[in-house]
């Protein structure tokens, strides 16, 4: 990268993440496949809590021009910031940060806007109301680079041009053959995690079949390359065109590279790079514009969601186990990580029985059912809106007739209808069946059903625990808790009951943060004197006392017994 682009954004850019070049160990407790994001941050994940393990990619540098995804929810900077890298991840911004003003609803990006999303004022706080952290953008590269970076420092060992060819089951372990620069290697672990995409090739040696339905026609995303203040110096960064020849996101990623989509194409077509390049041109609205294609790829609106995501020592994450219309699936991978990464460390080190691991499907295979299904929904909605607009005729940038005026603010109140929030697919990770949750009587039977468009902070077990600051100078509930089970003591001090807490888990070396809040309004929103809560966020179990003992509810959440309600 040359010195007049960095001073061209006024910061930082990642355009090419290059792997670590080298030989992947000949043993180690767990194998990562992908060194994608959710490949890399589930390293992360495992090494921050004392695992040995290791990553392997068949590629060997990672792209900006590629894009993928660009926008992370509040729940994913929750966990950005429970890794300790949010700051890092803040720090490495590809275009100045004063470009995203929310996302815009325009006719092309030097046209109309349609909705106006909610301004933020100068120095103004997050504007959610369940959670202390707030959307962030930064693409993929960006990411990877701040992993690798964390992970470098640990020692993990990280190799690009490394392809997988085979995974076997030795009976104690698995034995995974590598072939990378002429040299075929094998890789003993104990445990093998697939996050190497939706085409994975740990899944298909594997034999684990997906289901789903299949997409009816294909889009591309392209990266287009504008020279520099080509578009102006300031332009919005965010953008849903709406127009009679573009439509979809059109987003920076740079100072001079963007992201946007192609109209929808026969899943047999091809179309040219003129056919491309004019899409581009049309949600840019700028006349005769030079545009590059830089990267073309292509995307289904379609679910397939693997049958399982545990298959004895093999486990699956992010696009390995799930792909989906698009939106969102990246962050869904981090909650696959968080949620694997403590119960297969607590296996390791003999803390976890095997239905902690069973857990992992059985809590993440049915809440990823719920956002895809609301996702394919949401998408045909979404073509259905669009095709409505164009019966009506997006009026010419040009045109400022009262005529045009009145039809671009009929087209504003078709997009305002169409676009609701959708807190619950944000917030509600909800695991409403597993087996290594104390579920209270008639918790199922009082639950309001899983709405996209729905969440109310919800403290019962199964439920993401509340977060808050729980100090005058900013650290919060999350920070607290870490990589711990935490057990939040809101009544009193607890007394023997967190004493026996403490004795259980110190016999089986488990890590227990005893969390004292002496605050009438915590006690009340979690509506127990205890709440025990897993490292994932969740609530694991919660009471006024241990009718059947600390070592019971232990227990239970480590998959060591049987569910009964304690």
């Amino acid at each position: 990268m040359t010195d007049d682009r960095l001073r061209a954004t006024g910061g930082r850019e990642v355009d090419t993440v290059r792997f670590p070049i080298g030989r992947p160990p000949r043993e180690v407790d767990v194998l990562v496949v992908g060194a994608g994001p959710v490949g890399l941050s589930a390293a992360v994940e495992l090494t921050g809590l004392g695992v040995d393990v290791a990553v392997v990619d068949a590629g060997t540098s990672a792209s900006l021009a590629r894009a993928g995804a660009i926008g992370h929810t509040p729940r994913v900077v929750e966990l950005f910031r429970r890794w300790g890298l949010l700051q890092q991840i803040r720090d490495e911004w590809t275009f100045p940060p004063e470009w995203n003003r929310g996302t815009q609803f325009v006719t092309s990006l030097a046209g109309h806007t349609l909705v106006a999303p909610p301004r933020r004022g100068f120095a103004q706080a997050s504007v959610t109301p369940f959670s202390l952290a707030d959307t962030i953008r930064r693409p993929q590269s960006v990411l990877q680079k701040v992993f690798l970076e964390r992970l470098e420092a640990h020692s993990v060992s990280v190799t690009g041009g490394w392809r997988v060819e085979d995974v076997q089951d030795s009976g104690d372990g698995m034995v995974t053959t590598v072939v990378g620069n002429g040299e075929r290697r094998e890789v003993r672990s104990r445990y093998v995690i697939g996050a190497d995409g939706g085409r994975s090739t740990v899944r298909r040696l594997a034999g684990i079949g997906r289901t789903g339905e299949y997409a009816t026609e294909k889009h591309y995303r392209l990266v287009v390359r504008t020279q520099p203040r080509a578009v102006g110096p300031a332009p919005s960064g965010v953008n849903i065109v709406f127009n009679q020849h573009a439509s979809g996101f059109l987003a920076a990623i740079s100072s001079t590279d963007w992201r946007a989509y192609s109209e929808p194409y026969a899943l047999d077509a091809e179309p040219t790079q003129h056919e491309l390049l004019a899409t581009a041109r049309a949600a840019f609205g700028i006349p005769d514009l030079d545009l590059e294609l830089v990267s073309v790829t292509s995307f289904f609106r379609a679910t397939r969601i693997a049958d399982t995501f545990r298959l004895g020592r093999i486990l699956l994450a992010g696009d390995a186990a799930h792909v989906r219309a698009p939106g969102g699936n990246l962050g869904e991978g981090f909650g696959d990580v968080v949620n694997l990464g403590w119960k297969l460390a607590a296996v390791l080190r003999g803390q976890g029985g095997d239905a902690l691991l069973d857990s992992y499907d059985r809590e993440r295979r049915p809440h990823n059912w719920r956002v895809a299904e609301h996702a394919l929904a949401r998408s045909q909605a979404a073509a259905a809106t669009l095709a409505e607009i164009r019966r009506l005729g997006v009026p010419d940038d040009a045109d400022t007739t009262a005529e045009a005026v009145a039809t671009r603010a009929l087209i504003g109140g078709l997009i305002s209808a169409g676009y609701s929030p959708s807190p619950g697919v944000t917030f509600d990770e909800r695991y409403d069946d597993s087996p290594v949750v104390a579920y209270e009587p008639g918790q199922a039977q009082d639950d309001h059903p899983w709405a996209a468009e729905r969440y109310v902070l919800d403290p019962r077990p199964g439920h993401r625990a509340p977060d808050g600051y729980i100090d005058a100078f900013g650290d919060t509930l999350y920070d607290r808790i870490g990589q711990d089970l935490a057990l939040l003591v809101l009544g009193g001090t607890g007394g023997s009951d967190v004493e026996a807490f403490e004795a259980s888990a110190a016999e089986r070396g488990i890590s227990l943060s005893v969390v004292h809040l002496d605050d009438e309004h915590v006690r009340d929103l979690y509506g127990a004197d205890l709440v025990l809560v897993r490292p994932d966020h969740h609530v694991a179990w919660r009471g006024d006392h241990l009718p059947q003992g600390a070592a019971a509810v232990l227990d239970v959440v480590l998959g060591q017994r049987a569910l009964v309600h304690l």
